[in-house]
């Protein structure tokens, strides 16, 4: 009796049947945000190609806000996949690994030759190199507070965002060197083991005091009105904040170890009354008289 109801499945309505399409659909939107975001990595290619340098630097950060939302959608919405992850790295190596070193060899590397060259390759293999590093310690868990390295998106937004407040570019030799630590410093600090505040445990849920809000929406406004000098103190701050970390914690651990040591020498170092008392104790009788 059950066997006939259920060979009569397909003659059931389409509109009875449950829609998944929806679910589909969900799947696909933090794909299409890193889809837009290897779109920017390629549109700064083609602009700093052109010559265009203040058209295609501020690409690298919309493609810096695309990467950021692409991951809060899929984690919101529980649409994480392992493909997500591994598309996510692809996109990542071309807008913040081969955009910003093609933007910078245009930029000021040209004038080097093949130094020039040299370092710009030297960007995108830390950029692969940390991200691959990345997935693996991503998989094997471990501290969301903090990112071993400095993060590719960040450190692509260091020559971006000086190429955006200078955007004028080097054409003497000379004159082109200083480029160079542009693109090691921040390669190197990808390959690091030195850490950088994440900023994955902000829980945007929480009640927040209205001076919050007032602080986010004065930041919007200086951003949208000297967009320049913004982006660019921001970038050499986040790039900074790691060596500040670093000092704060030492000076803290030598404080920490002074105390101890102090308190070790005063539990050590016996009192005026401890030493009174064994004076006492120890002292001669007193004589007898005769």
């Amino acid at each position: 009796m059950d066997a006939a109801p259920s060979r009569l499945r397909f003659l059931r309505r389409t509109a009875d049947r449950p829609r998944r399409r929806f679910r589909r659909g969900v799947y696909l939107l933090p794909g299409l945000f890193t889809v837009a975001n290897m779109f920017c990595g390629y549109a700064c290619v083609v602009y700093a190609m052109r010559g265009e340098f203040e058209t295609a630097a501020p690409f690298i950060g919309i493609a810096f806000a695309l990467d950021m939302l692409d991951g809060r959608i899929a984690r919101l919405t529980g649409t994480e996949s392992e493909f997500g992850v591994q598309f996510d790295s692809l996109a990542d190596v071309i807008s913040f690994g081969m955009a910003p070193a093609i933007l910078l060899f245009q930029w000021g590397l040209a004038p080097l030759g093949r130094l020039g060259w040299a370092a710009g390759f030297v960007f995108v293999t830390a950029a692969a190199l940390r991200l691959a590093r990345f997935n693996i310690q991503t998989a094997a868990g471990g501290d969301k507070r903090y990112f071993v390295g400095m993060p590719s998106p960040a450190a692509a937004s260091v020559p971006a965002a000086t190429v955006f407040a200078y955007p004028g570019g080097f054409t003497d030799y000379r004159a082109a060197l200083p480029v160079l630590a542009l693109v090691l410093v921040p390669a190197v600090l990808m390959v690091s083991t030195i850490r950088f505040r994440s900023f994955k445990t902000i829980d945007l849920r929480t009640r927040r005091p209205y001076t919050v809000l007032l602080l986010v929406a004065a930041g919007i406004m200086l951003v949208v009105t000297h967009p320049q000098l913004m982006l660019l103190v921001m970038a050499y701050t986040y790039l900074a904040s790691a060596f500040i970390g670093m000092a704060i914690t030492r000076l803290r651990q030598r404080g920490d170890k002074s105390s101890r040591a102090d308190t070790r020498r005063d539990e050590s170092a016996p009192t005026r009354d401890s030493t009174a008392n064994e004076d006492r104790n120890f002292s001669l009788p007193p004589a007898k008289r005769s």
